[in-house]
Order: structure tokens, then C-alpha cells, then sequence
């Protein structure tokens, strides 16, 4: 399905937050309570991300305790840290995956490996004519002109980030890039509602390279 919530900034989940830890303790694991004819089998590259999540989850645990776990799970920590987590080539072989398994390390919980792939690529070309039509009105179309698509990057149920391809290259890191990504988290910020919560923005490169990040 397609997420047309756009809105991804303010959440106003503090009150909830200790009861949402011990919802998320056993809902977060996406497949392992699936009937096991359903299951697919174990990929070996998204068992090595959950792994590699959950160790850091756990390091996160060991040192910080239930305010970690508050941070990590309610406050999207676990999905802003994919993004820098080493070593790449483990974490991006299913980043969601990585989540979850940091998730599951940081709450205590017992080791699921999820039974499918966790991440998911989903193109939003409405995503980019409404941000181009906002872009109109608000005196930013020459950065909206330099956006050429949006890409979902779902990393489980409820979890995602939002990439933007640009037509700036690697050596475009200043100004223009980092307006355009302004802009872009400008006219995003709000509330998620039911389709999901959106963390990050990925301003890419037209050959997919990141350029920078900003918070949804």
C-alpha cells in the first residue's frame, strides 16, 4: 500500500511510552510467530543483520537501561543508528532487520529472528508532485525542481524512511543540497497517524550516493 501520510515530525507519544515497551517486547518480531508452513526460510545476510542489531541493542541495554530502551524503541533510536552502524555491508543487507534485532537486544527480549525480509523499497511519485506543488506556493520550487524521486524505505510493519533523489552530485554538499533536504522536512513535518511513522530523510545522488540526512 502506498503511504500518502506525509506527515512524520512532532509524536506526541510520551505518556504511552512505558506501556508501548511492553507492547513492542512482543509485537516488534514481524515473523516469527507466523505458522511455519508460511515461513521462508532463514536468509543467512538478514540472520547476520538482526544479529549484528541485536548486539548493539544489547551493548545500548547493558549501559543504559529502561530510559534507553524508551529512547531506542518509542523515540526511533534504533532506526536513526542503522544508518551509521558499521559494519555496512552486514546492515544493509536488511537494515530492517538491524532494527529489529536492536530493538529486541535493547528491550531484554529473547532472540526472533524474523522468518522474512524486513525491508522493502516502495516509489512515491505522488509523494514528489505534492511536495513540487507545496514547493510552488511556498517560494522553494527552484529546490523542489532539483528532487526527481521519492522511494519509501520500509524496515518493518510501521517503521520507515524517506528517500530523495536529487540532481546534485557528491561534490554538491552545501547549500543547494542541504535547502533542498530543508525544504523537503519542511513541508513533511507533522504527525504520521495510522500509516506508519517516517524517521529519516536520505537526499541522494542520481547515482544513489547520500549526500546527508535529516529527521522527520
Amino acid at each position: 500500500m502506498l503511504v500518502t501520510g506525509r506527515r512524520g515530525g512532532r509524536r506526541a507519544w510520551a505518556p504511552a511510552a512505558l506501556g508501548l515497551l511492553a507492547l513492542l517486547t512482543v509485537s516488534c518480531d514481524t515473523g516469527a510467530r507466523r505458522p511455519a508452513s508460511a515461513a521462508h526460510p532463514t536468509a543467512p545476510a538478514r540472520v547476520a543483520a538482526y544479529d549484528a542489531g541485536r548486539r548493539t541493542g544489547k551493548e545500548i541495554h547493558d549501559s543504559g537501561g529502561k530510559s534507553a530502551a524508551i529512547r531506542e524503541v518509542v523515540w526511533g533510536g534504533c532506526v536513526r543508528r542503522s544508518l551509521t552502524a558499521r559494519p555496512r555491508e552486514v546492515v544493509d543487507r536488511d537494515r530492517g532487520a538491524w532494527v529489529l534485532g536492536c530493538r529486541h537486544g535493547v528491550l531484554g527480549a529473547p532472540n526472533r529472528r524474523p522468518a522474512r525480509p524486513l525491508t522493502r523499497r516502495e516509489t512515491a511519485p505522488g509523494l514528489l508532485t505534492d511536495f513540487r506543488s507545496w514547493a510552488a506556493r511556498h517560494g522553494a520550487q527552484d529546490s523542489a525542481s532539483r528532487a526527481t524521486r521519492v522511494v519509501l524505505v520500509h524496515l518493518g510493519d510501521r517503521d520507515y524512511d524517506v528517500e530523495l533523489t536529487s540532481a546534485y552530485d557528491a561534490g554538491d554538499r552545501a547549500a543547494g543540497a542541504a535547502d533542498l533536504a530543508d525544504a523537503f522536512a519542511e513541508w513533511w513535518d507533522g504527525d504520521d497517524g495510522e500509516t506508519g511513522v517516517a524517521w529519516n530523510l536520505l537526499l541522494l545522488t542520481p547515482d544513489g550516493e547520500r549526500l546527508l540526512t535529516r529527521d522527520l
